[in-house]
């Protein structure tokens, strides 16, 4: 991941790595320069000024580097970062429902987010460290070339130097892993409540959700305060060596100078090598950006672990929209939710999918339009597996409306249009009176320019837009997951009159918690722990079974029976029903 960043920003890495090792030959020179001109001014004062203005030109030139050097690191930075976060957002996206299920939203937010920009800064962290290496080897090669004995000195105490630098990163790689996993945990804890947020005071839980958003707060203190130990463990060491170091240079140079084997100012030019050589602090933090951009680094790499789906290039022949699941068997957290399911839709016809809650109903319709793919047996429309489609025909083919419906695009016309391609308006007017959205659109400030956001929109209308959507997109599969349990009893009957009415090469799964619902389709699937029980209409199965009867619950329209109308979950007012968020 961090070798792709730095490829991706080559050209910017480069000119930064040169930025920085000029940067490191002027701070290099600057000694040399600084004892050159105490000596001129010791033995030659009048020949002095040139080299004194010899020192005031690296030292301008270290300032114009040091700016240029900080602007492109920044520049760099940003368009490390924008790579990465686009390309692991395609990468979710591409890999659908399953990034979500492993991370969940919030987790997968901190990464994108986080990690990205802390993972963007490794092409500058690493020019960074390359240069903060250079300045002290470049120091004992300069400090070797004035006299090799001050040199040896010193190294003799460069290995100590070497096991503080070791033991830092091995250290601090371990403190950043565990801190930044405590705070995916926490950005996913907190995005779990804003979701809920009406559950949340409705049910009068602030303190406990705060709580609980909060429990890994401890690790997280806990994990920087062991960050700050280890940085200030190493500055520690490093004070309690380098001084000694430097001490052991300046004293071998001074006996070096009273034997007169060194000059007043090849001592200073010694004395300021000695210091670069041992100055790890510059180098302890450079270490500790490019530390957390390799761990950054590595949790966005486990997003890209995360398969991707596959798309074939095969397109669908003429057909009716014929949809066909064989021995579809899908296995979640170890245990079998479909379990060698067989169906047919032929084309052009209605299925209900029916089932108590957590018989894998909304998986079924999942892997129907290839949200998800089985662990076992295929899905085929018109013949084709929908893992051999190509990826644009897939779309193109298949609708979905689901029970909250995700308003994407800047308006509401741009919501109902929203895919690829794009409806003209005609279509999507005529989607949203089909969906008998139309009138409430008209009514909205701007009509269907009104921005989403800005709307106020009930439950049953953001259901009846994300109708729209499924209508205005055509194909030859339509799927609704639950996407009629929000409408008023008098809505519900207009959409499923043109629902459930002639659609000729147009063929419809639905998902359905109400009799009058599965009452209305061609033929009804009856989902029991995993496996499909019966495929029949659904008078038939109603007569015959009281436990199928029992699969829509007592009450009113249990004792109306198939075709009854009575309590189908709306409101008795005729109001439309709004589930909460969660």
């Amino acid at each position: 991941m961090l070798r792709a960043a730095t490829r991706h920003s080559g050209v910017r890495c480069v000119a930064l790595g040169l930025l920085a090792l000029a940067a490191t030959t002027a701070n290099l020179l600057l000694p040399a320069a600084l004892g050159q001109a105490l000596d001129a001014l010791l033995t030659d004062p009048s020949g002095a000024t040139r080299r004194v203005l010899s020192c005031t030109a690296l030292i301008l030139v270290l300032s114009v580097l040091d700016a240029f050097e900080t602007v492109l690191g920044a520049t760099t930075n940003a368009r490390a970062t924008a790579w990465l976060r686009e390309r692991l957002t395609r990468h979710v996206l591409d890999a659908g429902p399953r990034a979500g299920r492993r991370f969940g939203p919030g987790e997968l937010v901190a990464r994108l987010v986080g990690s990205a920009g802390q993972a963007g800064a490794a092409p500058a962290a690493l020019a960074g460290v390359l240069a903060a290496l250079a300045t002290p080897l470049g120091a004992i090669v300069a400090l070797w070339l004035i006299d090799y004995r001050p040199a040896l000195v010193f190294l003799c105490g460069a290995p100590v130097i070497a096991v503080l630098l070791k033991r830092f990163t091995r250290d601090s790689s371990q403190c950043v892993a565990r801190y930044q996993d405590a705070q995916g945990r926490i950005a996913g804890s907190l995005t779990e409540a804003i979701d809920g947020a009406r559950t949340v005071a409705a049910a009068g839980t602030a303190d406990k959700e705060v709580a609980r958003i909060l429990r890994p707060l401890p690790e997280l203190s806990r994990e920087g305060h062991r960050m700050w130990r280890v940085q200030g463990r190493a500055a520690a060491q490093a004070v309690a060596v380098a001084p000694l170091l430097q001490i052991a240079v300046l004293a071998t140079a001074g006996l070096l100078l009273t034997r007169e084997a060194l000059s007043v100012g090849e001592l200073l030019a010694a004395s300021r090598y000695a210091v670069l050589a041992s100055g790890v602090g510059v180098l302890v933090g450079r270490l500790g950006g490019l530390i957390e951009a390799r761990a950054s680094a590595h949790r966005l790499g486990e997003l890209l672990d995360v398969p991707a789906t596959a798309h074939g290039t095969r397109h669908l022949p003429r057909g009716r929209g014929n949809l066909e699941l064989r021995g579809v068997t899908v296995h979640r957290g170890g245990r079998t939710v479909l379990d060698g399911v067989d169906l047919v839709v032929p084309g052009g016809t209605t299925l209900a999918v029916v089932g108590r809650s957590g018989t894998g109903k909304s998986l079924l319709a999942a892997l129907a339009g290839r949200l998800a793919d089985p662990d076992g047996g295929d899905v085929l429309l018109d013949g084709v597996p929908l893992r051999a489609l190509d990826r644009r025909e897939l779309r193109r083919e298949i609708g979905y409306a689901f029970e909250r419906p995700a308003l994407l695009g800047d308006s509401v016309e741009a919501t109902i249009g929203f895919g690829h391609p794009t409806p003209p308006a005609h279509r999507i007017r005529a989607a949203a009176r089909t969906a008998r959205a139309d009138d409430f659109v008209r009514r909205l400030p701007h009509g269907y320019a009104t921005p989403c956001a800005g709307a106020p929109l009930s439950g049953g209308e953001v259901q009846r837009l994300g109708l729209a959507r499924a209508f205005a997109r055509g194909g030859r599969l339509l799927i609704l997951d639950d996407a009629l349990s929000s409408l008023d009893t008098v809505t519900e009957h207009h959409v499923s009159e043109a629902l459930f009415g002639n659609m000729p090469g147009r063929s419809r799964l639905i998902v359905a918690h109400r009799a009058s619902t599965a009452a209305r389709a061609d033929t009804v699937a009856w989902l029991d722990e995993g496996r499909v029980r019966a495929v029949g209409r659904h008078d038939e199965l109603w007569t015959s079974s009281a436990e199928y009867r029992r699969v829509f619950g007592s009450g009113a329209e249990a004792a109306e029976g198939p075709a009854g109308g009575a309590d189908d979950g709306s409101d008795p007012s005729g109001r439309e029903r709004t589930g909460d968020s969660r």
